[in-house]
């Protein structure tokens, strides 16, 4: 490969295939940006660019070459039939795309790998920084060739949290509006939102931020970072405290574990206000 990933000494059987579909889609990203692109709008604040496309096609290219009997679900390109695939990966070719179309260095390739709706393999890489995470069950999970975890913190008062918003401007921006305020309330140390969730949540893993919340992700936005998370001792359920679907939108609430219950106990009071009425 091109790239010199700084890894740790683990072993996965699809890890450099994972790794060579990175890099590949990297190269893409690199190429593009800060340079003039078009952009295909999704929705308000919700944009595909010709970068996430490209990548995606030489993501799923190689993937799909190499291991021709798997299923793939892509933010980009959906395919259907994928929930009891035995071997599902779940793609992200670019988590930040707002940041990346405004030149902020802060974005990400998401990839994981599921083998009967488990997650096996997790890599999450910002090819502007070069910082790869990744993440193994039953292994760890490592920044570089560093091997990671969650902070010690014990109280909100001792933690840093970090949120994301959906596209939506209305109803979910101001119950996660509201949330941050009572988040002050608890006498954090702060709130960072910084548009990429798959990288949030690799540093919660890391012990940068006890907390991180959103009201709406999709899977290929929390399948590898949750990984990552779980892997360095921490703790993620939807805002009402339930186990994270495979394969649907939802809300999510990732923390250090020892704060998980005081994180759920100030959000799921505006999430569940935000649900009480019809959209």
């Amino acid at each position: 490969m091109g790239m010199k990933f700084s890894l740790p000494t683990v072993h996965h059987e699809l890890l450099e295939i994972a790794l060579e579909a990175t890099e590949l889609g990297a190269t893409e990203l690199t190429n593009r940006f800060r340079q003039r692109i078009r952009v295909q709008s999704k929705g308000l604040a919700n944009f595909v660019t010709e970068a996430d496309l490209a990548a995606e096609q030489v993501i799923l290219e190689t993937l799909i070459a190499r291991l021709p009997n798997h299923r793939f679900l892509s933010e980009e390109s959906q395919q259907t039939q994928v929930v009891q695939a035995e071997h599902l990966w779940i793609i992200d070719p670019l988590d930040g795309t707002s940041n990346f179309m405004h030149g902020i260095p802060h974005f990400a390739i998401s990839i994981a790998y599921y083998r009967n709706q488990s997650p096996e393999l997790g890599l999450v890489y910002n090819p502007i920084t070069e910082d790869l995470y990744l993440s193994i069950a039953g292994q760890g999970a490592w920044h570089g060739p560093n091997k990671q975890h969650v902070d010690n913190a014990q109280s909100l008062s001792e933690s840093m949290i970090c949120c994301g918003f959906y596209y939506d401007r209305g109803r979910m921006m101001r119950a996660t509006l509201e949330t941050l305020a009572s988040f002050f309330q608890q006498k954090i140390h702060g709130i960072r939102r910084f548009g990429a969730a798959a990288l949030d949540l690799c540093n919660v893993g890391c012990g940068q931020y006890g907390v991180f919340f959103e009201y709406k992700l999709h899977p290929w936005d929390f399948a590898a970072g949750m990984l990552f998370v779980h892997e360095a001792g921490g703790s993620g359920t939807d805002c009402s405290g339930n186990p994270l679907p495979l394969l649907q939108p939802s809300s999510l609430c990732a923390t250090n574990g020892h704060l998980h219950d005081p994180a759920l106990r100030v959000i799921q009071p505006h999430w569940e206000n935000l649900n009480a009425s019809p959209w």
